[in-house]
């Protein structure tokens, strides 16, 4: 994702590790590599509906990872990861780092047989820029020189310095070097978008299987709301020869006991496993595990809520919950318990981890003695005699469902507190998160690029993903100072600094840095997982060895 991704507990077991929608396939059959020719349809499940499919407002995993195969950017992650070709043929930066021209490749096309465009390019980024268009990722477009006053309605986008040169130019002009920009053009944001049909169909544009066009190696050919979604392989896309698959069936399950049966009657090709399912499957040879660059957390309405408006109550709740047993009995799969944050395995920018370097910020094992007297004193200051009912927002998929009742429970026996339990379908647990409809709400975010940043800018004064109202001074200075900063090691001083502050104020409780553990039939080949960004690219994938 991020990406910056929003992700709930019962979408994360399924959509990050197998997920997908399950539909019937066609007969068609295609050769694969090696030779095969077997079937090429790929049959995967997801836990919830997609939100969205227009690059300008999707937020999610779900939506993210769907446009991740049916759209492509300048750029596209190859198998390592690594940037290469996607849209643009090649590329080329200004020795100061800040301008990066792309020149298209011939060929690149969309489902209506039209040219993708350097125009179309421009349009989306100054589409998603606009502030009528209300995109919360717009901050990241707004690393463009321009983009901020823009997105802020103090400027045009005629001041935006991403400029269609010809229909085969682009160049864009930073505000300061970014060392990742270029990776960044293969994350959903920077999609293209056909300036025609967005305006064609308004509000609707992303939200059915017929509402846009697609430019990816596949297109999504069938979409039943809440149920079920298919994708097949698009015959306009540039590099159609190197994929293999011709269909993939999506369907959309919540309960992790349905994806086994699933799984175990040849329904679906792959899903994520939880709790005593990996001690099941462990020793299998269709067994993997990952970690991810993922974080959850509790946020607290400190802007709604008088009781969570101190920074100890916020303490107390988030040190009092027992996050390696929360790991251990909800995911059982690699996952541990949070001690900051900045997950582990996010680089320092210097060949390091920023994790090990910044330290254990929350220390469960000392502070959770102390809960208690952190809520008292908390209680105290805001003049309490008790603690109000709190309501925690969840998804409703069975996952999630576990962790609110385990929360509930940690705080009532080492707090001596009780909350009432909101389980919501994913859609509607964030739509109510972004219009902070919530005292409390269990959230996710993936990264969208292996650095800090995509973890620590969302909590800014009025950041976008800011849900909470959390404000800090010296906090937005540190963020600042690192977005301008050049010189690694200083810039990263600062992104420490900046953690250290956010887990004092705690404005979010960090729970569980998540790993993912799942099953995946043998005659599946070159599934390619991603860490950041969509979850994973099926332009690699084929079938050999089923039949």
């Amino acid at each position: 994702m991020n990406t910056k991704k929003w992700v709930g507990l019962g979408l994360a077991v399924t959509m990050l590790s197998s997920v997908a929608l399950v539909g019937c396939g066609d007969k068609k059959e295609t050769g694969g590599e090696s030779g095969t020719s077997e079937k090429q349809e790929l049959n995967l499940a997801m836990s919830s509906e997609i939100p969205s499919l227009d690059p300008s407002l999707a937020t999610d995993t779900i939506g993210f990872t769907v446009l991740g195969q049916v759209a492509e950017g300048l750029v596209r992650l190859d198998k390592d990861g690594k940037a290469a070709p996607g849209v643009a043929e090649k590329w080329e930066t200004s020795a100061d780092g800040k301008t990066i021209t792309f020149t298209l490749r011939e060929g690149a096309k969309w489902t209506d047989g039209s040219d993708v465009t350097a125009q179309d390019f421009e349009y989306s980024w100054k589409r998603t820029l606009n502030p009528d268009t209300a995109s919360q990722y717009a901050f990241m477009v707004a690393w463009i020189k321009g983009g901020a006053e823009y997105n802020a309605g103090k400027g045009s986008a005629d001041d935006v310095a991403v400029k269609a040169k010809d229909a085969k130019t682009l160049e864009v002009t930073l505000e300061n070097p970014i060392p990742f920009f270029v990776e960044q053009m293969a994350f959903p944001l920077f999609y293209p978008q056909k300036k025609e049909i967005v305006e064609k169909y308004g509000d609707k544009f992303g939200a059915e299987v017929g509402n846009t066009l697609y430019n990816g190696p596949f297109k999504l050919t069938e979409w039943v709301h809440e149920q079920s979604a298919v994708m097949e392989k698009n015959d306009t896309y540039w590099d159609k020869d190197a994929v293999k698959l011709e269909k993939i069936n999506f369907q959309m399950v919540k309960d992790s006991s349905a994806l086994e049966n699933l799984y175990l009657s040849g329904q679906i090709d792959r899903f994520g496993l939880v709790r005593d399912q990996v001690d099941r499957y462990k020793d299998s040879p269709e067994f993997s595990t990952q970690a991810e660059l993922t974080v959850g957390y509790l946020q607290f309405n400190q802007g709604k809520v008088k009781s969570l408006q101190n920074s100890k109550i916020r303490q107390a709740l988030t040190v009092s919950i027992d996050a390696d047993a929360w790991a251990d009995v909800i995911y059982h799969n690699g996952s541990i318990g949070a001690t900051g944050l900045v997950p582990p395995g996010t680089s320092n920018g210097q060949g390091g981890q920023f994790r090990t370097d910044n330290g254990d910020l929350v220390n469960r094992k000392a502070n959770a003695p102390k809960a208690k007297e952190l809520l008292a004193a908390g209680m105290k200051e805001l003049g309490l005699d008790k603690m109000p009912t709190l309501k925690l927002l969840m998804d409703d998929g069975d996952v999630s469902k576990k962790s609110a009742e385990f929360i509930k429970e940690q705080w009532r026996t080492n707090l001596g507190i009780d909350i009432e339990v909101e389980n919501v379908p994913f859609k509607l647990r964030l739509q109510r998160s972004q219009q902070g409809d919530y005292d409390m709400v269990f959230s996710f975010w993936g990264a969208d690029y292996n650095d800090p940043m995509t973890f620590l800018d969302m909590w800014i004064t009025g950041g976008d993903f800011n849900e909470n109202g959390y404000s800090n001074t010296k906090y937005d200075k540190l963020i600042k100072d690192a977005q301008a900063e050049t010189d690694a090691k200083k810039r990263m001083g600062y992104l420490y600094e900046a953690e250290k502050i956010l887990m004092e104020d705690m404005p979010i409780g960090p729970i569980v840095h998540r790993a993912l553990a799942r099953v995946t039939r043998p005659y599946v080949k070159d599934w390619v997982v991603r860490n950041f960004g969509p979850d994973y690219d099926l332009k690699f994938t084929y079938i050999q060895g089923k039949e």
